[in-house]
């Protein structure tokens, strides 16, 4: 009972907490999201849905009497099951601008990865298929909720740039025949500058992950890096990114766990002109599976491009029109659960 009190006491005086609890200052903000999409499948029926989104975002912030900022936020997802997102750390702000992520922090690696232009609207390509060529820059990157996350402040030794790192440990789970992640690290960086009339960012990022399992440990684990370039000149936005490295998968393929070797390139762009926004993008992946502990198998890969025009009708409230084609080659062999579909819409948010 005396450690859980110290530990309570040492807790409270970290945060400068007063002895009367107050109301934190609260944010709200949401969405609404509704359209029809038309799926067109390479092989099968063609199908269409009617897809209803809705979010709900509280922002909980606090300043001390030092001044440390005290942060967190939660969000209500509704996509026909109501979730609640509780992956959200707790976040220490300080004076010189430098901030601290506790619990639930995520990989550094993935914090500075650019945002690429893509499709704005909601469809996708179904199917069911053993292709794991990865699709997003920052497929490499995990953690644990046991993390921490430290960001510096604005210009860190050098005008423009911003840098993080993280740590997260094991859960203490028991080990079982499904691989999970046991613990990892993570460091990323952001620059800003400019040449001309365009803003010109560059984001990279490292990151590395330890694996446990019950049965045949993985030869390669979790690890891989990232690097994108994003320039902005007046309403048009011009991005590109591309990531290698290695991750790995639940599913028990062949009755086994399989790491995964691969490398993605995303490229798009945006063009705001008036009341419509325009948006391409395209997304070309390529990965190597194997059971662990096995040889790499022949190649898979996932081409995407998917474009989309939205038009602000008024203030908050958007019409869509989305399109994305999907070819897909499984182990070596052009795949059937390719396709492609449309996405017609409105959002009104808030």
């Amino acid at each position: 009972m005396k450690k859980e009190l110290l530990i309570a006491s040492a807790l409270v005086s970290t945060l400068g907490a007063a002895s009367v609890a107050q109301a934190v200052t609260a944010t709200m903000a949401g969405s609404m999201k509704v359209g029809a999409e038309f799926d067109s499948p390479d092989t099968g029926v063609d199908t269409n849905a009617v897809l209803d989104q809705s979010n709900f975002n509280i922002s909980l912030s606090e300043t001390t009497d030092a001044g440390t900022t005290i942060s967190t936020s939660f969000e209500i997802v509704d996509e026909g099951t109501v979730a609640a997102d509780d992956d959200n750390a707790i976040k220490l702000t300080f004076t010189d601008g430098s901030a601290l992520e506790i619990l639930n922090a995520g990989n550094a690696s993935g914090t500075h990865d650019i945002a690429v232009p893509g499709s704005a609207g909601e469809e996708g390509v179904a199917g069911t298929t053993t292709n794991n060529a990865p699709t997003g820059l920052d497929f490499a990157a995990g953690s644990t909720v046991l993390g921490v996350e430290w960001h510096s402040a604005a210009d860190f030794m050098a005008d423009g740039l911003k840098v993080s790192a993280s740590y997260s440990t094991d859960s203490g789970a028991a080990k079982t025949e499904t691989a999970r992640l046991d613990s990892s690290w993570g460091v990323g960086g952001t620059y800003v500058t400019s040449a001309g009339d365009t803003a010109v960012t560059i984001g990279a990022g490292f990151s590395g992950s330890d694996l446990t399992t019950s049965t045949t440990q993985a030869s390669a684990d979790k690890e891989g890096f990232h690097v994108g370039v994003s320039a902005v000149t007046g309403d048009l936005t011009v991005a590109v990114g591309y990531a290698d490295g290695d991750t790995f998968e639940n599913i028990l393929e062949n009755g086994s766990n399989n790491a995964i070797t691969g490398s993605v390139v995303k490229a798009g762009i945006k063009y705001v002109t008036g009341d419509l926004t325009l948006q391409l993008g395209t997304t070309s992946g390529e990965g190597k599976d194997r059971a662990f502990g096995g040889d790499l198998g022949t190649d898979d890969a996932h081409d995407e491009v998917d474009a989309s025009v939205t038009y602000a009708v008024a203030s908050g409230v958007s019409a869509v029109l989305g399109y994305t084609s999907v070819d897909q080659q499984d182990e070596g062999q052009s795949s059937t659960t390719g396709g492609s579909a449309w996405y017609i819409g409105a959002s009104m948010s808030f």
